[in-house]
């Protein structure tokens, strides 16, 4: 019975979700908010990659901001300088990143906590300063604009209520595979190399080729929305790609909770208002902002404060069905 309130419970949280998503766009509700859903639906779909890397896979990245430049670099150089079909551009973008993840992957998963995590920083980095030095293709410091729309035969998404509805099409088809694969076996083999990976290898899970296989989705998922990002902008620069952004990416990834993959919006949507609304006066504080959330949540709130909040509301509610039983 409580599995089934449970699950009607969710069914019905999602569909509020669902309406609220439809609806915001319109001016007559919230539709000054649309561009910031916008990039809330892009930054969702980098953090839920990094929740199946960090949260079920146990993989620290601190460069997951460099799979979303390579992205937006490739599918702005391809549709730009090339003339290729934004969406052919989009589609290689997403498989170099992909293939670049799988050659890297290898290599750095030898190494484990504190030196995985440095490895990580220091593809982050290398792929930024790229970025910036390679102004023949890239535009350098100062960017490259005039980027193609996406579009669709005769429908062109050149404006922001048109590519709200693409971005979360994108960003809610990502939600659902990745909450697919953590409830299939190889979500449970995931788990397992979370939990120990010398236990994982002794029930013949092959540690390696999981957590290279994660990564790559990740990388793809990254990309993907690397593309989005620039296509929405038609600009792209080195900056949204350096290392403040893998903090904020880890940022959201936390305060959402590593391993709830709804909750990468909750931690997206959090740390994008803050920094798109809240922040903008602190300057170069922002850094030590995020930091201190990281600290604070991590130290009260392991599991994240979405999966937190969560609790709380299913503990009031489970009190406020036993008190209406015992009335």
């Amino acid at each position: 019975m409580l599995a089934k309130l449970k699950s009607k419970w969710y069914y019905s949280a999602f569909a509020v979700l669902l309406l609220l998503l439809v609806l915001l766009p319109f001016n007559w509700f919230l539709g000054h908010y649309t561009s910031l859903m916008i990039f809330i639906g892009i930054s969702t779909m980098v953090t839920v990659g990094l929740c199946l890397l960090m949260g079920y896979t146990g993989q620290v990245s601190l460069g997951q901001a460099a799979f979303y430049g390579m992205g937006a670099y490739i599918s702005a150089i391809l549709s730009k300088s090339h003339g290729f079909n934004p969406w052919l551009a989009m589609l290689i973008a997403a498989a170099a990143t992909g293939a670049f993840a799988y050659i890297i992957g290898y290599l750095i998963f030898r190494l484990r906590g504190n030196y995985l995590a440095m490895a990580t920083l220091g593809l982050g980095l290398i792929l930024y300063i790229l970025f910036r030095q390679l102004g023949q293709f890239t535009g350098g410091p100062d960017g490259m604009a005039g980027i193609p729309y996406l579009s669709i035969g005769g429908l062109i998404f050149d404006t922001p209520f048109k590519r709200y509805f693409l971005v979360w099409f994108f960003c809610l088809a990502v939600l659902f595979i990745s909450q697919n694969i953590v409830r299939s076996r190889t979500g449970r083999a995931l788990r397992a190399v979370h939990g120990s990976e010398a236990a994982a290898e002794s029930i013949g899970i092959n540690v390696a080729q999981f957590k290279v296989k994660i990564l790559v989705l990740s990388a793809v998922y990254a990309s993907l929305a690397g593309s989005l990002f620039v296509h929405h902008l038609r600009f792209v620069s080195p900056q949204p790609f350096d290392f403040l952004a893998s903090v904020v990416l880890v940022t959201m990834a936390v305060v959402g909770g590593l391993a709830s993959i709804w909750g990468a919006i909750f931690g997206a949507a959090t740390v994008r208002i803050l920094s798109d609304e809240l922040l903008l006066g602190f300057g170069e504080w922002d850094i030590a902002i995020y930091g201190l959330i990281l600290m604070v949540v991590m130290i009260f709130m392991p599991e994240g404060l979405f999966v937190k909040i969560k609790e709380i509301f299913e503990r009031w509610r489970l009190r406020y069905r036993r008190k209406g039983a015992e009335t």
